[in-house]
C-alpha cells in the first residue's frame, strides 16, 4: 500500500513540473501602431528605387552613398509619430526606414506599410 502511495507522489512530483513548463504563455510583442519593427515611421512625399537617376543625382548631392543594392528611397518625408492624433496623418507614401536620414529630402532603406487599419 505505502509502494503504491509512493509511486503516485513520484509520478506526480515529476510530471507536474513538466506539464507546468510546457504550458504555453501568450505575449503581446507586437509594437504599438506608431512605430515599425523595421526602423522609424515616416511620410514621405514620393518613394523611389535607389536605382532611379533623380535619386542617384540627390544622393549625390547629399553626400550619401547608396551601395549596390536597389532599395526604397524616401524622398521629402518627415516623421510620423502618432498615426491620426492631431492631424499628424499621412496622405502620401507612409513608410518605415532604417537608413540615414539626410534631413528628410532623402531617407535611406524604406519599406511601405499600411496604416489605413
Amino acid at each position: 500500500m505505502f509502494a503504491r502511495v509512493a509511486t503516485v507522489f513520484t509520478f506526480l512530483f515529476l510530471i507536474l513540473p513538466v506539464l507546468a513548463a510546457a504550458s504555453a504563455v501568450p505575449r503581446n510583442d507586437a509594437p504599438p501602431a506608431s512605430q515599425c519593427n523595421t526602423g522609424d515611421l515616416q511620410c514621405c512625399n514620393s518613394v523611389q528605387s535607389a536605382s532611379d537617376p533623380v535619386v542617384g543625382v540627390l544622393a549625390g548631392l547629399l553626400g550619401a552613398v547608396l551601395g549596390p543594392l536597389d532599395a526604397l528611397v524616401g524622398l521629402t518625408c518627415s516623421p510620423l509619430s502618432v498615426i491620426g492624433v492631431g492631424g499628424n496623418s499621412c496622405s502620401a507614401q507612409p513608410v518605415c526606414c532604417t537608413g540615414n536620414n539626410f534631413s528628410g529630402l532623402l531617407v535611406l532603406g524604406c519599406t511601405p506599410v499600411n496604416i489605413n487599419l
